[in-house]
C-alpha cells in the first residue's frame, strides 16, 4: 500500500536538496519516511529527546494505525508557523477513508522534535437541541506566556448569573471541540448546554498549542492537563455572567481520569462530570487498546512487558527509557493514583456517563467507579447502551470509522441529563 507513495521523489534524495532553515521541506521528508515504513531513516530525523519518545514500537504501532486509513490519495502542500525558536509544518494528507493532518516541530537546527496527527478539520453543523439564539460566544485566554492557549466562552442570554461547566480533554494533543473525525462533543456540549443555561468554557489543549510541551524533560499529567485545567477554573469563575459557587468541571477520557487531581488542587468545585474515562491505570487501558487494535506477537509481549516494568517504577527512576510512549516523569506523577479513592476522600458531587459503544474503554472501568464509589450518596452513574466513545448514537459494535461520517453530533440525552444535574 505504501509504494504509492513512493510515486513521489525519494525521501532520501530530498532530504539531501532540503536546507535547515526549510521546515516545510524537512516535514515533507520525514513524513514520506513515515509513510515508506523507513523508521530507522526517519529516526535519524530526530532530536535525542523525540528518539526516546519514539522508539521502533511506537513508530511501528503508528504505522498500524496510518495503514488501516487506506490508500494515499493526495498529499498537500506544507504550511508552516513559528512558535518560539521551533517551526511548526503541517501537511495533510488524504487517504481512503479520511483526511489526516501531520504535524511536525522542527529545530533551527532542523532536526525533529515533535510529530502529532489527527482528523483534518470536516464541515460542522449546529445540532439540533442547539439553539443559536439563545447564547452568544467570546474568545477568551487560559494562562499566560509562555503557555496562553486561546479559548471560546459560550454564555446564555438573558439574566445570570448562571452555573459554568469547564471542558477538560481526553489524551493526545486536543482542540477546543475535542474533534474526533466529524465529530466535536465539546462545541456540541457547549452549545448544548448554554441553550439550556449554562456557561461552557473550552480551550485549546496545551500540547496541540505547544507541541513541543511533550518533549521537555519534566512533562507530566501536570503540565499536560491539571495546571491548564486549574486556570481555566478561575478564569470562569471571574466572568460576571457566572456563578462563582457553581462552577463544575467535566472531564472526557484522561480529563476524567484526573479530574479528582484538578478538584483538589481547586477546593471550590460544585461538581465533577466524569465521561468516558478511565479509573484503572494507564498501563492496563493501553494494554486493552492493543487487543482493540488486535497487537500480536513480539509487540503484544513487549507491551506486557512495559506495563510490568511501570508497575514497578519507584523514585529515581525518573530517567527510565519511556514505557508504552510514557516518560518516567508522566509514569511516577501518576504513579499509585487511584481516581475512585481520592474523590471520595473529597466528597464533591460526582455525575459518571458511560457510552457502553466506546470501542477503547469498555465498561470494564464504568464497573471499577461504580463499585469503588458505592458508599458515596452524592454520586450518580449512568450508561448509556447506545453510545460511543465519541457519544454518538449508533448500532452494534462501533468501530474508530463510526465517527467520520458529516452531521454526527454527540446525544441529546447527554446533554439533557448534564444539563439537568448541573441546574438542580
Amino acid at each position: 500500500m505504501f509504494s504509492r507513495v513512493l510515486c513521489f521523489l525519494s525521501a532520501g534524495v530530498l532530504m539531501a536538496q532540503v536546507a535547515p532553515t526549510d521546515a516545510g521541506g524537512i516535514a515533507r521528508v520525514a513524513l514520506d519516511r513515515l509513510l515508506s515504513q523507513k523508521y530507522s531513516e526517519l529516526a535519524a530525523m530526530f532530536t535525542l529527546q523525540a528518539k526516546t519518545a519514539y522508539p521502533d514500537a511506537a513508530l511501528a504501532k503508528m504505522g498500524t494505525e496510518i495503514q488501516s486509513w487506506g490508500a494515499v490519495q493526495n498529499i498537500g502542500d506544507p504550511t508552516v508557523r513559528k512558535i518560539g525558536t521551533a517551526s511548526i509544518a503541517a501537511v495533510q494528507v488524504k487517504f481512503a477513508t479520511q483526511t489526516i493532518t501531520f504535524q511536525f516541530s522542527v529545530t533551527e537546527e532542523g532536526q525533529v522534535a515533535v510529530m502529532l496527527h489527527s482528523p483534518a478539520a470536516t464541515p460542522w453543523q449546529h445540532p439540533p437541541y442547539s439553539k443559536p439564539d439563545s447564547f452568544k460566544e467570546r474568545e477568551v485566554t487560559v494562562g499566560e506566556a509562555p503557555w496562553k492557549l486561546p479559548g471560546t466562552l459560550t454564555v446564555p442570554v438573558g439574566p445570570g448569573p448562571f452555573p459554568g461547566v469547564v471542558l477538560v480533554h481526553d489524551s493526545g494533543p486536543g482542540d477546543r471541540d475535542e474533534s474526533l473525525g466529524a465529530v466535536k462533543a465539546f462545541r456540541d456540549l457547549a452549545e448544548g448546554l448554554a441553550s439550556r443555561g449554562v456557561v461552557v468554557l473550552r480551550y485549546e489543549k496545551r500540547t496541540r498549542q505547544y507541541p513541543q510541551t511533550a518533549q521537555s524533560k519534566d512533562y507530566t499529567v501536570e503540565k499536560e492537563t491539571l495546571e491548564d485545567a486549574g486556570l481555566a477554573l478561575a478564569l470562569l469563575r471571574a466572568q460576571p455572567e457566572v456563578k462563582p459557587g457553581r462552577v463544575f468541571l467535566l472531564g472526557y477520557g484522561l480529563g476524567g481520569y484526573v479530574a479528582p487531581r484538578i478538584a483538589e488542587a481547586d477546593g471550590k468545585l460544585a461538581g465533577m462530570v466524569i465521561v468516558n474515562a478511565n479509573a484503572r491505570p494507564l498501563e492496563d487501558v493501553t494494554l486493552d487498546e492493543a487487543k482493540f487494535r488486535q497487537v500480536t506477537g513480539a509487540q503484544m509481549q513487549m507491551l506486557i512487558e512495559q506495563a510490568a516494568k511501570i508497575k514497578k517504577l519507584s523514585q529515581g527512576d525518573e530517567d527510565t527509557v519511556p514505557l508504552m510512549g510514557m516518560s518516567g516523569p508522566y509514569l511516577l506523577d501518576l504513579q499509585g493514583y487511584s481516581p475512585t479513592g481520592l474523590a471520595k476522600l473529597l466528597g464533591v458531587p460526582l455525575l459518571i456517563l458511560q457510552g457502553e459503544r466506546d470501542y477503547l474503554l469498555t465498561t470494564k472501568d464504568f464497573a471499577v467507579w461504580k463499585s469503588g464509589l458505592a458508599a458515596q450518596k452524592n454520586v450518580t452513574l449512568k450508561s448509556y447502551p447506545a453510545l460511543d466513545r465519541a457519544l454518538v448514537a449508533g448500532q452494534g459494535p462501533s468501530t474508530e470509522a463510526d465517527d467520520r461520517k458529516p452531521g454526527l453530533h454527540v446525544s441529546q440525552d447527554v446533554i439533557d441529563d448534564v444539563a439537568k444535574w448541573v441546574n438542580q
